[in-house]
């Protein structure tokens, strides 16, 4: 991504979290695929790893994006951390399967990346002019519309999540429910819009 990209974050800090028995490969082929299913191509950035006495904690962060036009872009931080998790052997009937215990928690946080600059190809003074007006008076409903997009695509990555980690242990679950997510990130969008009038 370009230094120029104006960054707006619609969605702060929503986490779903899970301790109890899990597979991480099979968190990653879900986290991935449903970031498919939404058109999102994913990037890695960084990855960390601490062996201690009382299991492993591991930290990996991702930046799924979505190219929308030539000037918006759709991109989600993903932080995944893995907190005093070790392995054990799960008996099936008829094979085993190696399984991670431990806790894990994803935050999710959503950003709505413009290029104003090269969008209107103007001075800066016109440029600062026309972003104030689209950001505090009337958005443009393209915009407006991409940015509920993104709150969608973001609630629905973490909603498959959350299905998976019931799938695990629903007594075990952490997190809130894709309704009540979606419920709070409405309120929160209209408390930011209220404010900004």
């Amino acid at each position: 991504m370009e230094t120029y990209w104006q960054r707006d974050l619609v969605i702060n800090n929503r986490e779903v979290r899970y301790d109890g028995i899990f597979n991480f490969d099979e968190v990653m082929r879900t986290l991935k695929s449903a970031l498919r299913e939404k058109g999102y191509e994913w990037k890695e950035k960084r990855t960390e790893e601490t062996v201690m006495e009382e299991g492993r904690k591991s930290f990996l962060e991702a930046r799924p994006f979505k190219v929308k036009t030539d000037y918006i872009t759709l991109m989600m931080k993903i932080k995944i951390n893995l907190i005093n998790t070790g392995e054990i052997v799960q008996e099936l009937p008829g094979r085993k399967r190696r399984m991670q215990q431990g806790e894990i928690s994803l935050v999710f946080d959503a950003w709505f990346l413009s290029d104003y600059e090269h969008r209107w190809g103007m001075k800066p003074v016109v440029m600062f002019i026309k972003g104030l007006i689209n950001k505090f008076l009337y958005p443009l409903p393209l915009e407006e519309g991409i940015r509920g997009e993104l709150v969608a695509d973001t609630t629905y990555v973490a909603g498959q999540i959350r299905k998976l980690f019931h799938s695990y242990g629903p007594e075990k679950t952490l997190q809130m429910s894709e309704e009540e997510i979606r419920k709070k990130v409405d309120e929160e969008i209209r408390r930011k819009s209220r404010s900004q009038k």
